[in-house]
């Protein structure tokens, strides 16, 4: 009798660690539309964490799940395990708006150093703040796309009103180029952009692309003014309730889906300039020079107002190529 109450015993733990298993659903939310480099990384990093059999991961794009903000809060409540933050994390630490700096991040390679070389000064600074940092994906090289005129340098941007993410320093930027930029979440953009509310945005050419932008839009202007990382995000409560097994494999595919982001990205930039040129969108190339000259007063003000601002900005440059 002892020993048919064991094996009953151990029977019902087995079926609860198999349900417990099979429930383990984990959804990631994200601002990507269609065909956008945010829906290919994250539909990566999905298949590669559904192949290892430990966790499902289901992906929603378009902003279902909510914006940037609201998704980052309802991870702190638990409600999505992962969401997919970009500019937005300048406002959840100020460390972050070191990649608000314009004409910082040379390239991919020069990315790559930093998320190797400088992982654990961003992952504590999200930390601290109840999130954990699982990826450095992309966003992109952000250009700048408007109804008004071509940008070639910043004297054009005056009087425009361009949509920004909620980011502090983006602001200030445009603001010092002489914009006049309009915060909002980028599922409000097309709309905005349709109706006339705004003149203009800046982003990278996969979310201009996937966005429908170029339907919108008379001119693109490649500034290439700001590149800015994607960070796939869990918040602490979520990464302390997962069991080994599943942090593991989040965490190696999280690890995989990086590379995949830079390499798919480079490719879209490569392919999506004809395509949006081919929409009736007139695009030129801005003089990055006279961008880079107007920006110091930026980089003086994030020095001094951030604390630790100028060693980051400082161990930034010191791993572009040729420094």
């Amino acid at each position: 009798m002892f020993f048919r109450k064991l094996m009953l015993g151990a029977a019902a733990v087995g079926l609860l660690g198999s349900s417990a298993s099979a429930q383990q659903v984990l959804k990631l939310g994200h601002v990507g539309d269609p065909g956008s480099l945010y829906e290919a990384t994250a539909n990566n990093f999905a298949e590669c964490v559904n192949a290892t059999g430990k966790a499902s991961v289901e992906t929603y794009g378009s902003s279902q799940l909510g914006s940037d903000e609201e998704m980052l809060q309802k991870l702190k409540l638990g409600q999505i395990a992962f969401s997919l933050p970009s500019s937005i994390m300048s406002s959840v630490s100020p460390t972050f708006g070191v990649f608000e700096m314009p004409y910082l991040i040379q390239d991919r390679d020069h990315m790559r150093k930093v998320r190797d070389e400088m992982r654990d000064t961003f992952v504590n600074a999200a930390s601290d703040k109840g999130y954990q940092i699982l990826g450095f994906w992309e966003n992109g090289f952000r250009n700048i796309t408007n109804n008004v005129r071509p940008i070639n340098v910043p004297a054009d941007l005056e009087g425009i009103k361009l949509r920004t993410p909620k980011g502090e320093w983006r602001v200030k930027m445009f603001q010092s180029y002489g914009a006049n930029p309009t915060p909002m979440s980028f599922s409000e953009v097309f709309t905005a952009l349709k109706t006339g509310v705004i003149d203009g945005q800046e982003n990278p050419l996969a979310q201009i692309y996937s966005g429908k932008f170029q339907e919108v839009q008379k001119y693109l202007s490649m500034t290439g003014h700001v590149y800015s990382p994607a960070f796939l995000v869990t918040s602490s409560r979520n990464w302390n309730s997962w069991d080994d097994e599943v942090k593991t494999a989040v965490q190696d595919c999280a690890t995989k889906a990086s590379d995949f982001a830079y390499e798919t990205s480079a490719k879209m930039d490569q392919d999506l300039v004809g395509k949006i040129e081919a929409a009736g969108t007139v695009m030129n190339e801005a003089d990055k020079q006279a961008f880079i000259d107007a920006s110091k007063p930026i980089y003086e003000e994030f020095g001094t107002e951030v604390e630790g601002g100028q060693k980051l900005i400082d161990d930034i440059q010191a791993l572009a190529s040729g420094a």
